[in-house]
C-alpha cells in the first residue's frame, strides 16, 4: 500500500460523505456558526476503543464548541453498520459513513484489512484526527496505525484553547521544508 503524508498547513481536501442525519457533510467545512472543525476518523462499529473514544469526546464537545470548533466523526462503515454503532454511542455530533479507500489515501491514513468476517466486511481506516482552521487548512494532524494510540482529549482541548487565543499568535507547527 502506498500512502501520502498529509502536510500540516495544507488545504484539507474536499470530501463529502453521507451522515446519519440524512445530510451530506463536507468533512473539512465547519458547520454554520463555527469557524474550525475537529474531524475524528474512527475504525468502525467493530472497534470498542473507538466507541469509548467517541463517547469520551462527547463529554468535552461543549468545550470544543465554546472555542468555535465543531466536531464530526467518520468511518468506512456502511449505513447499516453506522446506524447500529450509533445505538452504542451517546454523541450529539454528526456521524458520517462510507469513507472510501481513496478518501483514506487522500488523508494519509493507515488502512487495514479485517482479521475475519467477525470484525467487519471491508477494509477500514485506522484512527486519524484532523483540526481544520478557519482558512480550510490543517492546523493539527494525528494519525495512528492502530486503535491504541490516540490523542488524549483533555490535552487536545487544552492545546486548542491555547492555539485559539489570539494573544498567543500560535502558528501551524511541523511546516519546515
Amino acid at each position: 500500500m502506498s500512502s501520502i503524508k498529509f502536510t500540516a498547513g495544507a488545504a484539507f481536501p474536499s470530501i463529502q460523505l453521507p451522515a446519519l442525519t440524512g445530510e451530506s457533510i463536507s468533512l473539512g467545512t465547519p458547520a454554520l456558526g463555527y469557524d474550525w472543525r475537529l474531524l475524528v476518523i474512527y475504525r468502525g462499529k467493530h472497534c470498542p476503543l473507538c466507541t469509548r473514544y467517541l463517547n469520551e469526546l462527547e463529554k468535552l464537545a461543549a468545550d470544543f464548541m465554546k472555542l468555535g470548533i465543531d466536531i464530526v466523526a467518520a468511518s468506512a462503515d456502511s449505513l447499516e453498520q453506522a446506524q447500529f454503532h450509533k445505538t452504542q454511542l451517546t454523541v450529539s455530533f454528526p456521524i458520517a459513513y462510507n469513507l472510501t479507500i481513496e478518501n483514506m489515501q487522500q488523508l494519509g491514513l493507515y488502512i487495514s484489512h479485517p482479521r475475519s468476517e467477525k470484525e467487519t466486511d471491508h477494509p477500514f481506516a485506522e484512527p486519524g484526527l484532523f483540526v481544520i482552521n478557519d482558512k480550510g487548512t490543517v492546523q493539527l494532524i494525528d494519525i495512528s496505525n492502530g486503535p491504541f494510540a490516540r490523542p488524549e482529549l483533555a490535552t487536545l482541548l487544552s492545546g486548542l484553547t491555547f492555539i485559539r487565543d489570539p494573544e498567543n499568535n500560535y502558528p501551524i507547527r511541523g511546516t519546515y521544508r
